[in-house]
């Protein structure tokens, strides 16, 4: 099988919980989820539901006066009695499941996770750099002018790095606001693509960079050092890995 990631966890979450994963599998999905929270999250949630649809789906006994009714009109009442509960159940119990199931698959597909929402919300506001005439506060190719710009403006120092040797030139830098944090947003040039990195802090343990596209964008995030990054470009996806890990490099 090959290497556990968040795309990989989500489609063994419930092989996980019904425990039917095989030795090899549980223990790369156990180790991932030891260092991703965000899967830690999904997997809860999908846990309680499972909980709550065990607990609260409803059973139905059959009345006693059909029970009878039964007996006395049929001439073998014990037998097909027998088999009409049998058939009712083998009908009834994998209705149910699907139904529940879908239910659950549903919710877990359609219910955001937090990292959704910081993903969605940089895409956003990459978006609105690009239309605007807000794409950087400060315009400098000088790490040393536009760090010390944010001195003061923000309760965190993100790091700032020029990577025009390697293709990546800096541009400058600007505030911005995701998910209602003040956030620091660093603009690089790739040929004719721009590149927004979004930086906040964040007390949540560390996470190894997850790749993914929305949009039409490609978006590059991780959490390293007590900060969230979150870097969106139309740049391609190689390329933009290569970028991000300059970034995660320099930290």
């Amino acid at each position: 099988m090959s290497e556990m990631n968040c795309d990989l966890c989500r489609q063994w979450m419930t092989g996980y919980l019904d425990n039917e994963l095989d030795a090899s599998t549980q223990q790369q999905f156990t180790e991932h989820l030891m260092q991703c929270a965000d899967c830690q999250q999904r997997l809860e949630a999908l846990s309680l539901l499972s909980a709550a649809v065990k607990t609260h789906l409803p059973y139905f006994t059959a009345p006693t006066s059909l029970t009878h009714s039964l007996r006395s009109r049929l001439e073998t009442a014990a037998m097909i009695q027998d088999d009409f509960w049998h058939r009712l159940r083998l009908w009834i119990a994998p209705a149910l499941s699907a139904a529940f199931f879908a239910a659950a698959l549903f919710l877990y597909v359609t219910t955001p996770s937090i990292e959704d929402s910081w993903t969605d919300e940089a895409v956003s506001s990459h978006v609105r750099s690009l239309m605007g005439e807000h794409l950087m506060d400060v315009a400098s190719s000088d790490k040393h002018t536009v760090k010390p710009w944010f001195t003061g403006k923000l309760d965190f120092s993100p790091p700032v790095y020029d990577f025009s040797a390697q293709g990546f030139p800096l541009l400058g830098g600007r505030l911005d606001y995701l998910q209602h944090q003040t956030a620091a947003a660093l603009t690089y040039r790739h040929d004719k693509h721009i590149i927004n990195t979004f930086v906040v802090p964040t007390a949540e343990a560390d996470r190894p960079p997850h790749t993914q596209t929305r949009r039409g964008y490609n978006i590059v995030s991780w959490r390293q050092n007590h900060m969230r990054f979150i870097i969106v470009s139309d740049l391609d996806k190689g390329e933009l890995e290569t970028f991000s890990q300059l970034t995660r490099t320099g930290l």
